[in-house]
C-alpha cells in the first residue's frame, strides 16, 4: 500500500509533467523573472490584480522538477484569492520549508488563515536543504510580480 511520501512524489510528478496555469500573459499583467544561478532553475511568474484580487497567473521557465512543480501549485493556489490571502499563503509556505521571512518595517503579518492543500506535498524538501531554494523559486518570484501589481 503506498504511503504519503509515494502519494507526494506522484502529486509532484503530476504538476512537473503537466504544469498548471503555463503562458504568459500580456501587459499590463505584471511580470517577475526569478533564477536560481546555483541550479539553472528560471521561473517567470506573470499577474493580473484587479482590485484586491489576482484574477490570472501564468508561469514560465525551465528547471528541475521541485521548482517547476512549485510555480504549477503556486499558480493554482494563488489565482481568484485576494492579495492578503497570497501575502498569508507565502509566509505559510516558506514556514513549511523553514524559512523566516522578513517583512518591511512597519508591515504587519496578514491574520488570514489559509490552508496548504496540495502545497504540503513540497514539505519533505526540507530534508534536503539545497533542494528549498528550489521549492520557494517561485514563491520568491510571485513577490516580486505582487509588489509590481500593487505598486501602480
Amino acid at each position: 500500500m503506498p504511503g504519503l511520501e509515494d502519494l507526494y512524489r506522484e502529486i509532484i510528478l503530476d504538476h512537473y509533467r503537466t504544469p498548471r496555469n503555463r503562458g504568459e500573459l500580456p501587459p499590463p499583467a505584471a511580470h517577475a523573472v526569478g533564477h536560481n544561478p546555483l541550479c539553472g532553475d528560471e521561473i517567470d511568474v506573470y499577474l493580473q490584480v484587479d482590485g484586491d484580487t489576482i484574477t490570472d497567473v501564468k508561469v514560465g521557465g525551465q528547471g528541475c522538477s521541485i521548482s517547476q512543480s512549485s510555480a504549477s501549485m503556486m499558480s493554482q493556489a494563488v489565482k481568484g484569492r485576494s492579495v492578503t490571502e497570497v501575502r498569508a499563503l507565502v509566509r505559510r509556505f516558506k514556514g513549511m520549508m523553514s524559512i523566516e521571512e522578513e517583512l518591511p518595517e512597519g508591515e504587519r503579518a496578514p491574520e488570514v488563515e489559509v490552508k496548504l492543500g496540495d502545497l504540503e506535498a513540497l514539505q519533505g524538501v526540507v530534508k534536503f536543504p539545497v533542494r528549498i531554494k528550489c521549492a520557494t523559486l517561485a514563491w520568491n518570484t510571485l513577490i516580486e510580480a505582487l509588489a509590481e501589481a500593487t505598486s501602480a
